[in-house]
């Protein structure tokens, strides 16, 4: 039986998250002549090797060292080593319903055209409690959502995060895969690559499908929930869009001029909610929303 689809792991100093990632993979519906898993070891330091040797037990498993930082690259390197036309992501902190897969390969095989992305359900899994800080309208930083109770197919203001999302293999090759200039790279809490993939996918006339079926779990660790992780991410969220931007295009200085002041007084207000507000919550929003105008402003001028 031919191998119909790619379940890839993206990972780096996840070792226990790891093998929970991995078993849940395991442990599909989907006969596991029908697909395959690749994990791809990007430059771990910790005992990563030793929880993929694992599952050696496992005949449809097998991992692949990606030594160059970066998890655009590590994904990269995932989808162009995969056997099957389609390839699905899971993050390695997330972990997979029992008929993940299956309901992938329906929603590929079923729909026509065949859509050029499709994703599911992202559901929290609290390691600590949510902070009093932090609103559920920032839910969407941890990879969180929920937009339907039925199939749909997106329009421009919902997405897919990374954690739990599915391409066609040629599609992916088509459009050159992920921006390697964007997504986390170390440290660097860059992201974007998969904004800048859906509007490649909507320019080319493709869809993008939500099925609340494609579920997975996704491990909300106490380090990120913190302000100075939030505060980083908020940095790291703006500077992204404005490489998305200068990537579409050079901006000329008065370009750069006018988008700076529009995003300023979009900015002007929220910061004197950040300092007003009554609510924890609503005070700590206003605070991101205005890191991510500086991390806007950055990205417009030095990157």
């Amino acid at each position: 039986m031919a191998v119909m689809i790619s379940a890839l792991i993206c990972t780096r100093n996840r070792a226990d998250y790891l093998r929970r990632a991995i078993r849940s993979l395991v442990n599909q519906t989907l006969s596991q002549a029908q697909y395959e898993i690749i994990v791809v070891d990007n430059a771990s330091e910790d005992s990563t090797q030793d929880v993929i040797d694992e599952f050696s037990y496992v005949p449809n498993l097998r991992s692949i060292r990606e030594p160059v930082l970066g998890l655009s690259r590590a994904r990269n390197t995932a989808w162009q080593n995969a056997r099957a036309p389609f390839v699905a992501y899971l993050d390695d902190d997330a972990v997979a319903s029992r008929g993940w897969l299956e309901t992938y390969l329906e929603v590929f095989q079923w729909t026509k055209p065949t859509p050029g992305s499709v994703g599911g359900k992202c559901e929290p899994i609290w390691e600590v409690p949510q902070p009093d800080w932090l609103a559920d309208q920032m839910l969407t930083s941890l990879s969180v959502y929920d937009w339907s109770d039925t199939p749909i197919t997106l329009n421009e203001d919902q997405w897919l995060s990374g954690c739990n999302i599915a391409f066609p293999v040629a599609v992916l090759r088509e459009l050159g895969g992920f921006r390697e200039d964007l997504g986390r790279n170390g440290n660097k809490l860059l992201s974007g690559e998969e904004t800048y993939l859906r509007r490649q996918l909507d320019a080319h006339g493709y869809t993008s499908i939500y099925h609340p079926k494609i579920m997975v779990g996704h491990h909300i660790s106490p380090q990120r929930l913190n302000k100075l992780w939030f505060r980083r991410h908020a940095f790291g969220t703006g500077q992204s869009a404005a490489v998305m931007l200068k990537a579409e295009g050079a901006l000329s200085a008065a370009r750069r001029i006018n988008l700076s002041f529009k995003k300023t007084v979009w900015a002007v207000p929220r910061a004197a909610l950040m300092m007003l507000g009554r609510r924890p919550a609503d005070r700590f929003r206003r605070q991101y929303q205005v890191l991510e105008t500086l991390g806007y402003l950055n990205g417009l001028w030095n990157t």
